[in-house]
């Protein structure tokens, strides 16, 4: 099969030939239609998160249909549609998962990190971690909603009831997330890159009250805000932008270095907090949930050969929205 593989951290993925995998007794065997890409994939790509086994294929947004099942599977069968996030396995037993936190488990293992991803024609995932894709959606829109869309609504539950939300990073999480949270009456502020006038339109379109650059104090003050931008700088800046006893999430896996801050943007019961991965309830629940508002991903396809360009792409921002390797 056609695969992109990563051999070596900070260079290019490499279109290779190889075998199609094998599904162990828990597992099922994937014929991948659609891949979507994300930040956490630069991360792994650029080094910033050092521990992949190489050599690897990534991605971590997987739509695709059931082709083989292990012996012990239950509940899937061949020509069935599923998705596969980032959280490919826990150990089941320990304290985090027992309490129905299995993002937390120490022995937890990432699609397209520890195991293989979905840039290639065929991929293997336990079927703990799989999740159903709602009718409603394509191949290519429904990707994103396994990452982007997931990490979104878990940072969007640790805001609580906000009203006044403040969003920093505009690209593939943040434009979902813009869209279950107006459709849960909460009013969005949108922060861009400086002079990114095409995100900020974009945010407006999707309904934000109103959008401009990180480096701008919003119209009102913030009830909460969530970091999508991996830059450790914007926590001070958010801060300030809260009132008594809101929150700050960081909703990305990987953050440059938070400077240090006058305690008096911490104090009035101020909190800071960051989301890890993802619990199966957190995908339940939202998969449930985007066909009803109904959420629209703005998405630019790319077919697997483009994979490099794709990342390129990303990396600069070059579109607002999702991107997708689709096969």
């Amino acid at each position: 099969m056609r695969a992109m593989l990563l051999e070596k951290q900070n260079q290019p993925l490499l279109l290779a030939d190889v075998a199609v995998p094998e599904p162990a007794a828990d597992q099922i065997l994937i014929k991948v239609r659609a891949c979507g890409l994300c930040r956490t994939d630069l991360h792994i790509l650029d080094g910033e998160l050092d521990k992949p086994v190489l050599p690897l294929i990534p991605g971590h947004q997987v739509v695709g249909i059931v082709e083989k099942t292990g012996k012990n599977v239950r509940g899937f069968s061949g020509g069935q549609r599923v998705g596969v996030p980032w959280l490919g396995s826990s150990c089941g037993h320990c304290r985090y998962c027992l309490a129905e936190k299995e993002n937390l488990c120490d022995e937890a293992r990432f699609t397209g990190y520890q195991v293989n991803g979905g840039l290639a024609e065929y991929c293997v995932a336990d079927t703990r971690f799989c999740f159903s894709i709602p009718d409603e959606y394509p191949d290519d829109q429904a990707a994103p909603l396994l990452c982007a869309g997931l990490i979104g609504y878990r940072a969007l539950r640790k805001t609580g009831n906000a009203r006044r939300l403040g969003v920093y990073g505009f690209g593939a999480a943040a434009h979902l997330l813009l869209q279950v949270a107006r459709h849960q009456g909460r009013e969005v502020y949108a922060f861009t890159r400086e002079g990114d006038r095409e995100a900020q339109q974009f945010a407006l379109t999707l309904g934000a009250v109103w959008a401009g650059a990180s480096s701008e104090s919003p119209p009102e003050l913030l009830d909460a805000a969530i970091i999508f931008a991996p830059a450790g700088e914007l926590v001070p800046v958010a801060l300030r932008a809260l009132i008594k006893g809101g929150v700050v999430v960081c909703g990305g896996i990987h953050m440059s270095d938070i400077p240090s801050f006058p305690y008096e943007i911490l104090w009035g019961e101020r909190a800071v907090c960051s989301v890890a991965n993802l619990t199966r309830q957190d995908g339940e629940e939202f998969l449930a949930l985007a066909p009803k508002i109904p959420i629209h991903t703005e998405i630019h396809i790319y077919p697997l050969e483009q994979t490099n360009e794709a990342l390129a792409d990303l990396r600069s921002g070059r579109f607002t929205g999702a991107y997708v390797i689709k096969l």
